[in-house]
This record gives C-alpha cells, structure tokens and sequence, in this order.
C-alpha cells in the first residue's frame, strides 16, 4: 500500500464517529467494516482526491483484491471518486465496471449510483452499459442496474424497457426485491397512468408486488384517494 493511500485511510478514522458507527451498522445488517464517517465528509473528501493524481489512488484501490483492511467508507469514498473525477465517458465507464464488484451492501450501491450523475448526459449510452447487470445473477449487480433506472430512466420512452426488465427479474435476494420495489413506486409517483397500466399487467412476484404498493401509499407525494386505489390492487 501506498503512502497516500495509507493517509486517506489513517484520515477517515480521524473523521469516524463511534455513535454514526453504531447508527450505520444498524442500518445494514451483516456489514462489521463500517467506520462512522458521515458521507458529506466522504463526499469532501473525495473532491480533495480528484484534485490530484485520482487515478493512481483508483488504480491501487481496484488492484486490492484482499481487502481485509478496507472499511465500507473507503469503498464508498472510491465510488465518489469515480462520481467526481473529470474524465471522458468511456474512461468513466472502465472505472465503473471496476468498482461494480466491490458493491456489497446497499449503501455502497445506492450512494454509487447517485454520483454517476454524467448519465443525464449520455443516457443511450450508459443504457447499453447497464444491460449486463440487469440480466445478471448476482444480487448487488442486480441492484446496481434497478437503482440507476430509478435515479436516471424515469422517462416515457424508458418506461416500458424498465418495466420489462422489472417483469424478468427472478433474483429472489432481498436487496432486489426492495429496489425493484422502490423503482415502481417512483415510476408511479412520476408516470403515474404509464405505470398504473403496468401494475394491473405486471409479472412480478407477490412480494415485490405488495411492496411495490405499499411504497407508493407510504409517499407523501401520492394523494389520499390514490392512495386507497392503490391499497385496493393488493
């Protein structure tokens, strides 16, 4: 390990906080890595990574495949990076695939996918990239695909593909089912007459189904007479 690598990880247990630590580890069961750094920290600190040689930083972190010593915010702050760093769609692209395979909580995925904002920008593109991992078998590529759908494909011309991808996910982890879930309450919540049609044909299963119903009646932005529409569909 490098000097600076070594700095940037000696630097987020300086920033760790033993009560968010606590706080985080309760919201995702399993995960025994988890520091305590806030992500408005992690966010700052990687705009100081992507100031300098990011790249490098990147190249060692993806070269990494031990990883005993990685907490959950060092693999979350290497997302950012690839979010912030200024570079080309393709390279974007390379460094996403390669960090695709450290998702393993949905924090990482969820966070990940929020800063890959360059989409709005290159959509068609970033489409064809995103086919693999929605036909995937592993529960956290799975996600990856269905939370970039739910955060840059709410449109009407991507509506019927995302719903066909939705139809076709069999992966019965949990972690699916819930973003697939959320993705059809926001689907209706932004399209809701496309959506609505989708939900009366859908192929989804019971859980995801009923999940995806009592998503849409827990959102403020559905109104009360929606809402017991949707409550009669289960």
């Amino acid at each position: 390990m490098t000097n600076k690598r070594q700095c940037i990880q000696e630097r987020l247990y300086e920033l760790s906080e033993e009560k968010y630590r606590v706080f985080s580890e309760k919201l995702t069961p399993g995960k025994t890595n988890i520091l305590g750094v806030r992500l408005p920290v992690l966010r700052k600190l990687a705009s100081e990574i992507v100031k300098g040689d990011w790249r490098a930083y990147l190249k060692e972190a993806m070269e990494d495949t031990d990883g005993k010593d990685i907490s959950m915010e060092e693999v979350l702050l290497q997302g950012m990076v690839i979010g912030k760093c200024q570079t080309d769609l393709e390279e974007k692209l390379y460094w996403t695939a390669a960090f695709i395979p450290k998702i393993d909580c949905w924090p990482v995925c969820d966070s990940f996918c929020s800063t890959l904002k360059v989409t709005e920008s290159s959509r068609e593109r970033f489409w064809e990239f995103l086919q693999p991992y929605l036909r995937s078998d592993k529960e956290y590529e799975i996600r990856f695909g269905v939370v970039m759908l739910l955060d840059y494909y709410v449109l009407p011309e991507y509506a019927p593909l995302a719903f066909a991808h939705f139809d076709r996910i069999g992966h019965e982890g949990y972690y699916v089912k819930m973003a697939v879930a959320w993705a059809v309450s926001i689907y209706f919540i932004k399209l809701p007459d496309l959506t609505l049609s989708y939900l009366k044909e859908n192929q989804l299963d019971d859980f995801t189904y009923n999940k995806s119903l009592q998503k849409i009646t827990e959102s403020y932005r559905v109104d009360p007479s929606t809402k017991e529409m949707i409550r009669s569909m289960k």
